[in-house]
This record gives C-alpha cells, sequence and structure tokens, in this order.
C-alpha cells in the first residue's frame, strides 16, 4: 500500500475525492445493475420460436447462451465479469459499467502523474513516507494497472457502442447473419438502448421505456 502524504492544496483533494468515489459509486451500481437484470428482453407483441436446444420460447434476434441455458433476445455476449449475458434489457448498464471503469481509470492515472511531479518539485520531502526508488515503483505499478484497465475497457465500451450505432449485436456480427429485421437509424438505435437524450443516459437508475408491438404471433 502506498502511503502518500496529502495534496497541498485542499480545493484539489476535495474536488478529487468527489469525482473519483463518484465514479466508483456509479460505476459499481452500474455492475449491480447489469449483473441483477434479466437481460431476456421479452416484449409484448414479438414473434416467437422454440428453441431446440432448451426447449423454451425464442424470441427474434435470440441466441442461445450455453451458460445461461437459455435464450437471449439481442444477446451480444456472456460476461464473466458480471457472470451474466450482456443483452436487450441490460446492454445500458454494461455500458456505463465500462465507462465508468474507464473514466476512473483515467482519472487515477492522472492523480498518479500528478502526485508524481508533485514529489519531483519538492524533491520527495513532502511526498511519500517511502523512499524516492520506492515511491516511483509504486506509483509505475498504479499508472501500468490504471492504464491496462483503462484500455481494456475503453475497447470493450467501443465494441458495444459500435453494435449499438450498427444495430447489429456481437454475436450477429460474428456469425455475419443476414439482418432479417428493420435496422434502425443510429439515433433510433441509440435511443432504444439509453431512451430519449437526458441525464438519464448516464444513470444506472434508470430503464428506457421499449415501445410496445400491435401485433402477437407464436410459434412453437
Amino acid at each position: 500500500m502506498v502511503i502518500l502524504l496529502p495534496h497541498p492544496y485542499k480545493a484539489y483533494r476535495y474536488i478529487n475525492f468527489i469525482i473519483f468515489n463518484t465514479g466508483s459509486f456509479l460505476a459499481f451500481a452500474s455492475h449491480l445493475r447489469t449483473m441483477l437484470s434479466d437481460p431476456l428482453g421479452y416484449q409484448e407483441g414479438q414473434v416467437f420460436f422454440k428453441c431446440p436446444k432448451c426447449c423454451s420460447i425464442k424470441p427474434e434476434r435470440a441466441h442461445h447462451c450455453s451458460v445461461c441455458q437459455r435464450c437471449i433476445r439481442k444477446m451480444d455476449h456472456h460476461c464473466p465479469w458480471i457472470n451474466n449475458c450482456v443483452g436487450e434489457n441490460n446492454q445500458k448498464f454494461f455500458v456505463l459499467f465500462t465507462f465508468y471503469i474507464a473514466f476512473i481509470s483515467i482519472h487515477s492515472i492522472f492523480l498518479a502523474v500528478n502526485q508524481f511531479c508533485l514529489c519531483i518539485k519538492n524533491e520527495w520531502r513532502e511526498c511519500s513516507n517511502y523512499s524516492p526508488p520506492a515511491t516511483v515503483i509504486l506509483l509505475l505499478f498504479l499508472i501500468l494497472e490504471a492504464l491496462l484497465f483503462a484500455v481494456f475497457t475503453m475497447i470493450m465500451l467501443g465494441t458495444q457502442l459500435n453494435a449499438i450505432w450498427t444495430d447489429e449485436t456481437g454475436i450477429e456480427q460474428l456469425k455475419k447473419e443476414e439482418a432479417r429485421w428493420v435496422k434502425k437509424s443510429r439515433w433510433k438505435s441509440f435511443q432504444a438502448v439509453f431512451g430519449h437524450f437526458s441525464l438519464a443516459w448516464f444513470s444506472p437508475f434508470t430503464q428506457p421505456l421499449r415501445a410496445k408491438h400491435e401485433n402477437y404471433l407464436y410459434s412453437v
């Protein structure tokens, strides 16, 4: 554990305390919502078929998950981080989870680099209870760890945003499935996941309203 002395400016400490802990809370809340939300995605008025693997009803654009042993509508992938599938009903929360983890990772890099500059400026006198070489090693380890998480989560965030942008899930892209559905426009695709644009887009506590279909057709 690195024991670093407080930054000399109180405003800097308080602002970064609020930013980092707010980001951490939102990341934790997004993780819980992604993990605990049912990704199934059944909606009124959809066309259903019978899955030959799990023998349950299978909505349009659904795929069978061999881990969950059920069919998930607009399934993107099964994520071990959340021990759940990423599907229609929890994709927003997974996007927010990766976004906030990337955000606090980048913020951690900023704090570590700033602390390193402060140590050099004060010639290590008011920086750490450790020796300069040990402090450098620990700060570099923190930067590399934060950089690793930032790069990984930004890649995951990019793939999810691309899937929403193209209205095509990761599995559909991987299998190169022919689109048998009417693709939404890019803006409508984002609204289907996040709802109408507002600050609620960034909240893991709101669920966008789904449009209801008019017709009912079940094929089993």
